[in-house]
């Protein structure tokens, strides 16, 4: 759709709302159809596993910094932007992606932030944990998530030489509108069949341990990571999986509070009718379409959205609305203050046996 951006004459010191180009990143487990969100690659493209939202290279299709990638302007958006509590930090700190998984993904684990910062400065130096919201599913459809309880550092080790590292893991059937926790330290995969949204850490590592005897596109096993694997992963009790989300204050349809953990938050919002909303000025936030289409406005610009998209809102935004055209979904992501966020969802009265569902200290 096309997005027909109104900003006032001042544009360059203009607070909006603003688009983020997405970028199609080929996977060798990845589809050639990627419905239901865009239309699909040419006929002979490689297959597409992963579209960017908002990557270092994803670029601002609309508002002051329309243009330039979004690793490019990091470094000049002002506290108006980033929001006072981001402010001055080395990037973007959130990345959101889509997944199109026709194949099983490597079993792999990701470090926490303690051991990235001492280990893997090369890449950035930072940690993974991640939830995922199921966007479509086909039947049958699942995940392995987490180790099973009996499995030990020794099992596993001889699980990945005798090549079935996936029994280790535990399946968890995934159907639309579910929505997974993962955090750093937990073994996993993503199966086929299954379209998802990804929020994340801004890192990419990850450490494989199996990878289902597949070779690269250079004809050779892809590289795996054992040793680190086995450093990071955690054993015993497991801490991810499903989530329940817990319920939030709405002036329109329905708000869902999907997970939250000290690096991110994600809500669900489903909604008809026009609803309003206020960001903070702490924190920018981010609003992926994943159903309907409609008009985002606020004082300073209004614009059309539709599904598959990601809106940067700026922390000095203030407040602004959503006209739906159609039903629509979004997930709302942000960094929180997490102290504040416990507070306050204790303060509406859940117990803390309902938020153990959604929040991950």
């Amino acid at each position: 759709m096309t997005v027909d951006v109104v900003q006032p004459a001042d544009a360059g010191a203009s607070v909006c709302a603003s688009k983020l180009e997405p970028i199609r990143v080929p996977r060798i487990w990845g589809t050639h159809t990627l419905a239901p969100l865009f239309p699909d690659p040419p006929a002979g493209a490689q297959a597409i596993g992963e579209v960017w939202l908002t990557g270092e290279a994803c670029r601002f299709a609309s508002g002051p910094f329309a243009g330039r990638s979004l690793g490019e302007a990091w470094p000049d958006l002002p506290a108006e932007w980033t929001g006072t509590r981001l402010h001055g930090q080395p990037r973007n700190p959130l990345l959101v992606k889509f997944i199109f998984a026709a194949e099983y993904l490597s079993v792999q684990v990701h470090p926490d932030d303690v051991y990235a910062a001492r280990h893997e400065q090369a890449a950035g130096g930072v940690g993974k944990s991640e939830m995922w919201y199921v966007l479509a599913a086909r039947e049958a459809a699942k995940v392995l998530v987490g180790l099973r309880p009996e499995v030990t550092r020794e099992s596993l080790e001889r699980a990945i030489r005798d090549g079935n590292a996936d029994h280790c893991l535990m399946p968890l059937p995934l159907h639309k509108g579910d929505a997974v926790f993962v955090p750093a330290g937990t073994a996993h995969t993503i199966g086929p069949g299954l379209v998802l949204c990804e929020i994340q850490e801004h890192s990419d590592l990850t450490y494989r341990v199996y990878d289902y005897n597949r070779l690269g596109a250079d004809g050779k096993p892809r590289a795996l990571h054992v040793e680190k694997a086995l450093e990071v992963m955690r054993f015993g009790s497991q801490i991810g999986g499903r989530v329940t989300p817990l319920p939030l204050a709405a002036n329109a349809g329905e708000r869902r509070l999907l997970a939250a953990c000290p690096q991110f938050a994600v809500e669900q919002w489903r909604f008809s009718s026009r609803l309003s909303a206020q960001t903070n000025r702490e924190r920018f936030e981010l609003l992926v379409v994943t159903e309907g289409e409609g008009q985002l406005a606020s004082q300073s610009a209004s614009a059309d959205y539709a599904a598959g998209q990601a809106w940067f809102l700026p922390a000095a935004l203030g407040e602004f609305e959503i006209a739906p055209h159609a039903a629509t979904t979004i997930l709302r992501a942000y960094v929180p203050d997490f102290p504040a966020l416990e507070r306050e969802l204790a303060a509406g009265g859940l117990r803390a046996g309902a938020l153990a569902g959604a929040v991950f200290p």
